[in-house]
């Protein structure tokens, strides 16, 4: 059974950054393209940031030029670097595939940004 382990949330302030990881306890982990999600209070979860078994890395409209996501392979784990981050960006995130199909859900990391 494979697990997601969240970690890296935490309170910051509007303009803030904080860099969120993701450990996979799978070792066919880097033949998968892997995503970041994420689900605010009330709302559906939805994709922020996805990249490939190769690299190529794709965002929502809403995160793009302030998110970046990177994956090391080698280690099964996956990043995301937020900068500039705005209130709206408060939710838990949570790591899995970017695909139709997907691993059990971790249990996320919180996010809160204040204005």
């Amino acid at each position: 059974q494979v697990q997601l382990v969240e970690s890296g949330g935490g309170l910051v302030q509007a303009g803030g950054s904080l860099r969120l990881s993701c450990a996979a306890s799978v070792s066919i982990f880097s033949f998968n393209a892997m995503g970041w999600f994420r689900q605010a209070p009330g709302k559906q979860r939805e994709l922020v940031a996805g990249i490939t078994s190769s690299g190529r890395a794709n965002y929502a409209d809403s995160v793009k030029g302030r998110f970046t996501i990177s994956r090391d392979n080698a280690k099964n784990m996956v990043y995301l670097q937020m900068n500039s981050l705005k209130p709206e960006d408060t939710a838990v995130y949570y790591c899995n595939k970017a695909t139709v199909s997907k691993w059990d859900w971790g249990q996320g990391t919180q996010v809160t940004v204040s204005s």
